[in-house]
């Protein structure tokens, strides 16, 4: 018969795991909020070109500074 020599595992083996875990999560959020603001931004962009095509005056004219 053999022997296994299987041992649980440690607290800072734990600890790391926990913390890689965490980063990659992080990352993964990091990630998905930078895709989420540059499609609001390109939005945003084309909401002020459509306005200053359909009213005729620019964004600074729309806020009646120029």
């Amino acid at each position: 018969m053999t022997s296994t020599s299987f041992s649980f595992p440690t607290n800072a083996d734990q600890q790391w795991f926990q913390e890689t875990a965490s980063a990659q999560i992080r990352q993964e959020r990091l990630a998905k909020a930078e895709k989420l603001n540059g499609r609001v931004a390109m939005l945003g962009f084309l909401l002020a070109v459509l306005t200053e095509a359909l009213s005729g005056y620019g964004i600074l004219g729309q806020l009646h500074i120029g």
